[in-house]
């Protein structure tokens, strides 16, 4: 049993439990279309595979009714000892841990000034992004309350040990040394109880929702839920891309007055999305300000994200026209989670659910946006 298959431009690898697939890019790819297009051949392949056990591949951030606790099995091959123990720490049955995916982007920097900018235009930006990337309004055939039901996991499944997730968004840090001092080497000093053999490494132990790597040049973006086809997830990190274009070009705000912003302030509108996607309220003029939206005291993030939207079709076309149709049921008819609440309610039935994620699951097959059930 290996732990990685390269099939060219897509490679496939394991995750913590067994039944859930990572499929991710061999190398860095400037090339987005492409990308859809093998994700899609590699989608293809995996399910031509699972039709002798009458199975598919279903998408989004969590199975809707998996007994996360007596279903869990963790992957025992290569690295599974590290699974092993990150099971023993914190214990990984549960939602947050055995039913959960999400999709990574890692965006690539030079040296310590690309680092400070990009890392000052991620962290304000990634308040937003459950208002565009939620996906996991169910758990155990119940709904959790929010739009990003993972996300809610994500913030506390690694309690025991704080400095591991932070407040999910990033601390104010704009070096590699600063780095490494303020959260690789509290890490370290926090799990050194259970990692004498250093089995566990600081640098990907670190599970803010942006984490640096230094030793790829990049910084990875965690907090974003998987969607319902390829061409769904493209179209969010093609928007998140112009995003931080926006952000880190000075558009319309310093850099410096960016990169001070408090990380409590981020958090709490964070927190917001997570609840309540779209209709969140951000009450904070200097980080609408951020956005051009100067002199206003509160607003939507619906109204936000739209703003946004324009000034990204008119700023960055090539980005944003290739996924315009995407990108329009997002800020037009919600993130997946609010389009699935849409069609089922807040209190479905399993056989609703089931239906509803069957529908989700033939998305994935034929990489179609989800907007409504059949009758």
């Amino acid at each position: 049993m290996v732990g990685e298959k390269n099939n060219g431009i897509i490679s496939w690898s394991n995750e913590l439990v067994m039944h859930v697939l990572e499929l991710k890019s061999t190398r860095p790819e400037e090339d987005l279309a492409l990308l859809k297009e093998e994700f899609n051949n590699n989608i293809s392949e995996i399910n031509e595979r699972l039709i002798d056990f009458n199975a598919m591949l279903m998408p989004t951030a969590a199975h809707p009714f998996m007994n996360s606790i007596k279903e869990k099995k963790l992957w025992p091959y290569d690295s599974g000892v590290v699974y092993k123990r990150y099971d023993e720490v914190f214990n990984c049955s549960g939602n947050g841990w055995s039913n959960v995916q999400s999709t990574h982007l890692n965006l690539p920097f030079y040296d310590d000034y690309e680092f400070a900018c990009l890392h000052g235009a991620i962290r304000i930006i990634l308040p937003l992004l459950p208002a565009l990337a939620a996906s996991s309004p169910f758990f155990d055939g119940l709904f959790s309350g929010v739009m990003d039901g993972r996300l809610i996991y994500y913030m506390n499944n690694q309690k025991r040990i704080s400095c591991i997730t932070g407040k999910v968004i990033p601390e104010r840090v704009y070096s590699e040394a600063s780095y490494k001092r303020k959260i690789f080497d509290k890490i370290s000093e926090k799990i050194a109880p259970f990692n004498e053999d250093q089995i566990l490494d600081p640098v990907w132990v670190n599970s803010r929702g942006a984490i640096a790597r230094f030793d790829r040049g990049s910084i990875e973006i965690r907090v974003l839920d998987i969607q319902e086809c390829p061409s769904a997830d493209l179209a969010i990190l093609s928007f998140i891309i112009g995003m931080i274009k926006l952000i880190s070009e000075e558009r319309y705000s310093g850099l410096k007055k960016i990169q001070q912003k408090n990380t409590m302030d981020l958090n709490r509108i964070f927190k917001q999305t997570i609840s309540f996607g779209r209709a969140a309220v951000i009450n904070d003029y200097e980080y609408l300000g951020f956005f051009g939206l100067r002199g206003i005291e509160d607003s939507t993030v619906n109204d936000l994200i739209n703003h946004i939207y324009l000034e990204l079709q008119e700023d960055y076309p090539g980005l944003i026209l290739p996924w315009k149709n995407q990108i329009d049921v997002l800020v037009n008819q919600g993130s997946l989670s609010e389009r699935i609440l849409k069609n089922v309610g807040t209190n479905p039935t399993k056989s609703e659910l089931m239906s509803l994620y069957k529908t989700l699951s033939m998305c994935l097959r034929e990489d179609k946006i989800f907007i409504k059930c059949p009758v």
